[in-house]
């Protein structure tokens, strides 16, 4: 039986494109990383190599911790390919355009805030928090999907960034959700409430859900300043 067999094309991006289809058997997303035409090919092939590679690591420590994200299961660096389960529920832009009550959207944010900061307490950004990258699922809640612009850090900059990207989309392309970011951010500073302090990282300690949305305040100033 052939390992990866696909089915359809579901989103075609500036990097990589991302399939439907099945691994052994079973649902499974592969993402392939494009050639880029006007990087020279062996550049290209190494950055291309280190990327996936820095994907996969992140996704493993990840899973390793907990956190609902995909789980690899094929890792083809000569077809520029990752393998990954296909994790249920539907993207949060889909689910915010549905709803039709204060209550669904509230406790959809609120859980995903929740997500975003446990992601944050293991050193990691995400480097895309749009609505697309969010899975709900009402069974199984929040998960994350497309880590291709994630990264390690501990900076408290990097982490309000992160909180920044989703706060303009959600303001963008959810504007009928006037209350949408603040309970991104309810969710976001509940999870220091229950498990106390972030853990050390390689350098030190990360910094708390507090000091991130603070300098989130800080960064929207400085936008709003400069713009």
């Amino acid at each position: 039986m052939q390992a990866w067999v696909s089915e359809r094309i579901i989103h075609v991006g500036a990097e990589a494109e991302v399939g439907l289809g099945t691994y052994l058997g079973q649902p499974a997303i592969a993402k392939i990383r494009r050639p880029r035409g006007w990087r020279h090919p062996e550049l290209d092939a190494r950055l291309t190599r280190r990327r996936m590679m820095a994907e996969a690591r992140l996704l493993t420590k990840l899973a390793r911790a907990g956190l609902p994200v995909p789980l690899i299961q094929d890792f083809d660096i000569a077809a520029s390919r990752l393998i990954m389960t296909l994790l249920p529920g539907r993207p949060l832009i889909e689910h915010l355009r549905d709803s039709n009550s204060v209550q669904s959207a509230e406790s959809v944010l609120v859980e995903s805030g929740e997500l975003v900061r446990r992601l944050h307490r293991q050193g990691i950004t995400h480097g895309d928090l749009s609505t697309n990258n969010i899975l709900y699922c009402h069974q199984q809640g929040a998960s994350l999907i497309d880590f291709g612009l994630s990264r390690i850090t501990e900076e408290v900059e990097d982490f309000g960034i992160d909180l920044h990207v989703m706060h303009e989309i959600l303001g963008a392309s959810h504007p009928d959700h006037g209350q949408a970011m603040e309970w991104i951010i309810k969710g976001y500073l509940s999870v220091d409430g229950e498990h106390g302090p972030p853990p050390f990282a390689g350098g030190g300690p990360l910094p708390s859900a507090e000091e991130v949305v603070l300098r989130l305040k800080d960064i929207m100033t400085r936008v709003r300043y400069h713009g």
